[in-house]
This record gives C-alpha cells, structure tokens and sequence, in this order.
C-alpha cells in the first residue's frame, strides 16, 4: 500500500513511516522542513516533499494525519475532496505495529518522561524496542526510533481520544485527572475514555495503574470488574488486582539522582535513578513493572531505569549564571506546576522563581485558581499571556486571570519583558524556571542572559 504522512518529519509520524517502510509500504510525505529526520527518511527510500501543496498527494495513497495539522491544510483538503482513505496518525501507528507487543503509556501527566525511561531501560536490555514519544530523550535523540526488536513503546495521547486506536499488550496508566475539558466537555466522559481505553488491552494482556491517584484507582477497579489483568502500585498497600509494587524510602539526593525501595512478591528490590524527583520515582515503578510482565527480572530491570537521563523539556537544567540556575519544564496542567515546584523546592535552598506561561484559553479559565494554588509554591512568580496553541483567543481571558488570584505575583503579558522581569531580582543559590508547554522555553536562554547582564 502507499501512504502519504502529512508532517513527516516529527517525532510521532516518523517512527511511523520508518514501521511502514519496514513492512514493504510504499511511503510518501511532506514537511514544513527539509530536517534531519526528513533527510534521513528520504535515505531509507521514503519521498518527501518540503511544504505542504496539493500536488504532493498521490491520487492512490492513504493519507494519514495528526492532531498538528490544521483542518484547511492544503494536502488534507485535496484529500478530503478526492474521497481518499484519511486515518489518524495513531490509527497508522497501529496498523504498522500490529505484529510487534505493544506497549502504551497513558496518563494525563508524566507519559513522555515514563515512556522515554521504557524504552531507555528496555534499550539497555538489549530488546531494542522501537519507541513513539512525544518528545526528545535527553542528549537530543529523536523521540521516534525502529528498533530491530519485537516491542514497540508509545505514549498514549489522551488529548483527542486518539488512544483509543491502539490494542496495547500492556497498558501503563500514571493517572487520571480531569484536563482536555474542552474536547470531552466533562470529567465523567474524560474518565469514560481511559475506561475504554482498557478495553482496548488485548486478551491476555495487562493494565498496569497508580493508586495513589485517584483517578488511575477508580480504574484499575474498574477494569477488575471488567475481567481486565491489573497490578498497582504506589506509595500505600492495594489490594485491587493480582499483584501490587509499593515504593518506599523514596528520596532525591541532588538536582541528579534519586532513589528507593520497590517491594514486590516479599522481595525488595534497589531503584537509583539519574533523575530528580519523587513524581518521577513513582513513574519508575510503572516502568519497573511493565518489565516484569516482559519477563525482566526485578533487579535487572532496576538496574537498566538508571540509564533513563530525562527527556527535553522535563526539569531540563539550561543554564546557570552567578549561582543562579536556571531549568525549563513542559508542565502546563495544575498539578503538573504543582509536582515541578515542589521538585525545586527540595532540591535547591534559594529563591524559587517562577515564569509561567498559560498553554490554552480552555485550560486558563478551567484551572485558573488551581493554577494560583499551585504556583504560590514559589517565591517569586511572573506569568504572562496565554500560549494560544489550537484555540483562537477567548474574551476576558487572559494569564491575568491566574495572577487575580496571587496578590504578590505579576502579570506581564510581553513574554520578552516578562523573561527580564523575573531574572532582575535573582540572587545566589535562587532557581528560575520557565514553566509551560508553549513557547516559553524559548525564554530560558533569555533569562541566562539577562542574568549574565546583571552579574
């Protein structure tokens, strides 16, 4: 069959090309970008067009798409008016790993990171595995991979309920926490969608969940209910499904490692990772597990988290000038803020200073006061105008909406000037960080300039 991938350059739709290829398809596609990964496509025989034109489409190919690309795409339409066979990007993702053991990471927090240090730890094993992460694995390698193994491990977007395309072997659910309200409206038919989400585990196969979330335990008894293989863990004994892993004695020694104590069957295991934080310990143990259901022995499999060395843009340090550092993080949800903050706090015994950036006009106004809540964990906090994303602007909203709630905190709505703004009262031993999924990254290597100024 031929296929024609829209964006087929990204981390997500390349890994899908390189499956495609390596099942005989023939595959064609466009990108905004004549990148790295577009040349490196187009080396193992894909053709690939720079931009995105009508006339790069083939009348006979199927055409597959993502939640990235806009409804008036040029490709997509011609498409569309030609009655051509259109599918998902997570729809193609599973036609192209049908014969490999699928493993999804799901999860309204945490998937990127816990689905990076999967395939880090399963890679270090030896089983190669082929990944489809939505985002960088730390030292810049592309979050999309064709290992030579027979396991592929993808992040299970919930966003758009495109998780529901997959027929995963082992389902790892970190938890579930109302977001996305804008697409599913309520959180009863958001927590309806991992409900059915596992469903969709193949027989035979395994929903892993996390109790100490609410949300992921409600499930997990769900899916018992519902004949589904469980096993839990978390920080507190559950006795849900058949097996549960209990973390203790979790700790983060520096802004690097951490550490714990998994016990499972009567037998505790060592866990030392090479990343800070007690969320992405808890993570780990979701990871640890799934390896177990590999057939990993427990020591083995902890031995191999600690290669695991982060994921772009997920407490990823950018810089540091006159004992002031500063970090970067993706979160962009309450409790994502929340969870980053408190990391900060343990590690570092300065100032923690915050620039925040809103990531959707939907989850301002949903959130706004939690947002507050959750930033008020700093010292200092600077948030400035909302990261449209998909959404067109909303009257009346604004990153003024969360600082309505924080007396001491500033709205500056010129990302730029909110970047010096927060550097300008740094001192020794603080920590700055931007926060949000949108392009507030951009602002990090502001900042250690501003600092490098006023040094």
């Amino acid at each position: 069959m031929k296929f024609h991938l829209i964006g087929i350059g990204g981390a997500g739709m390349s890994v899908v090309a390189d499956l495609l290829m390596a099942q005989g398809h023939e595959v064609h596609g466009s990108d905004r970008e004549d990148s790295q990964n577009v040349q490196r496509l187009r080396q193992a025989g894909a053709v690939v067009a720079v931009g995105h034109a009508a006339k790069n489409v083939d009348a006979d190919a199927i055409v597959v798409t993502s939640s990235a690309i806009k409804p008036e795409n040029p490709e997509l339409t011609i498409a569309r008016e030609r009655g051509q066979h259109i599918m998902h990007r997570s729809q193609a993702l599973a036609l192209a790993a049908q014969n490999k053991e699928f493993i999804a990471v799901a999860g309204a927090h945490g998937k990127t990171s816990t689905t990076g240090m999967l395939a880090v730890a399963l890679g270090e094993l030896g089983l190669d595995p082929s990944r489809a992460i939505g985002g960088s694995l730390a030292g810049g390698a592309s979050g999309g991979y064709l290992g030579s193994g027979n396991i592929i491990v993808a992040e299970a977007d919930e966003s758009d309920q495109s998780f529901l395309n997959y027929e995963p072997r082992i389902a790892l659910v970190l938890n579930v926490e109302a977001d996305h309200l804008d697409h599913y409206g309520s959180l009863e038919k958001f927590e309806q969608a991992f409900v059915d989400f596992a469903a969709r585990i193949v027989p035979g196969g395994l929903l892993i969940c996390c109790t100490d979330n609410d949300g992921s335990r409600k499930l997990a008894q769900s899916a018992v209910q519902a004949g589904v293989r469980v096993w839990t863990y978390g920080r507190t004994e559950c006795n849900i499904g058949e097996q549960h892993a209990k973390l203790c004695e979790d700790k983060s020694d520096s802004t690097a490692t951490s550490s714990a104590k998994i016990i499972f069957g009567g037998v505790s295991y060592d866990v030392d990772m090479s990343v800070p934080g007690d969320h992405m310990m808890l993570n780990a143990v979701g990871a640890w597990l799934v390896g177990i259901e590999l057939g990993i022995s427990g020591t083995d499999m902890a031995r191999a988290l600690q290669a695991f060395q982060g994921t772009g843009r997920r407490f990823e340090r950018r810089g540091e000038c006159g004992g002031v550092v500063v970090i970067d993080d993706y979160a962009h949800h309450p409790t994502e803020v929340e969870v980053t903050l408190r990391t900060a706090r343990s590690l570092f015994t300065g100032n923690v200073r915050v620039l925040f950036q809103p990531h959707l006009y939907s989850r301002t106004k949903n959130f706004a006061q939690r947002f507050a809540q959750a930033l008020s964990l700093a010292d200092d906090v600077v948030v400035t105008s909302v990261y449209a994303a998909r959404e067109v602007p909303s009257d009346g909203v604004e990153g003024d909406a969360i600082t309505a709630f924080m007396p001491q905190s500033r709205y500056v709505a010129d990302r730029w000037q909110a970047a010096r703004e927060i550097a300008r009262y740094a001192q020794p031993s603080d920590v700055i960080l931007t926060v949000g999924a949108g392009d507030v990254t951009e602002l990090a290597d502001v900042i250690v300039e501003e600092l490098e100024k006023n040094s």
